[in-house]
């Protein structure tokens, strides 16, 4: 087992998005302080792994953290990006993605909507995609026999169309 060191690019701006992932997203914030990190000390890196340096040894990860699925649609993935550097044994901790959200929800209290934090700057937007989702979700745009069905009966038209014009 071996032991690498944490360490940050830029603490404070990662310590930030932290604050404010516990603030808003306390699921994500344990998974990464109680399970990631720990994990990432004893040498077990989690995570997709982005790029690979092979001649200095330094391998880029991403590692998505659980969040709920309508956060994830409006604003994107909760994902923690890191360096190994496996000559030091050390572990760069880049930053915590989405970004803009995260940074403005540190500076500011955010609001949120049918229990999703809305950003300040892009409101109606975020309130539009949340609305959206509620709605295909109501009225069964989701629901894989609608989808199922509807692809048969589009597939059955364009057959139909074929015939009538190579007729």
């Amino acid at each position: 087992m071996h032991s690498y060191v944490v360490e940050y690019l830029n603490e404070n701006e990662f310590r930030k998005k932290e604050r404010s992932l516990k603030k808003y997203n306390m699921l994500a914030y344990k998974k990464l302080i109680f399970d990631c990190v720990p994990k990432l000390r004893n040498g077990e890196f989690q995570g997709v792994l982005v790029s690979k340096n092979s001649k200095e040894n330094i391998n880029k990860y991403e590692y998505k953290l659980p969040t709920d699925r309508t956060f994830s649609r409006v604003h994107g993935d909760i994902i923690l990006h890191y360096t190994v550097y496996e000559n030091q044994k050390l572990i760069m901790l880049d930053t915590i993605t989405p970004e803009e959200i995260l940074s403005e929800g540190h500076q500011k209290e955010l609001e949120t909507y049918k229990g999703v934090m809305i950003s300040k700057s892009h409101a109606d937007r975020d309130k539009f995609k949340i609305n959206l989702l509620n709605s295909m979700n109501k009225n069964g745009f989701l629901n894989s026999k609608v989808l199922i069905i509807s692809g048969v009966v589009i597939i059955l038209v364009v057959i139909v169309i074929l015939f009538l014009l190579l007729k």
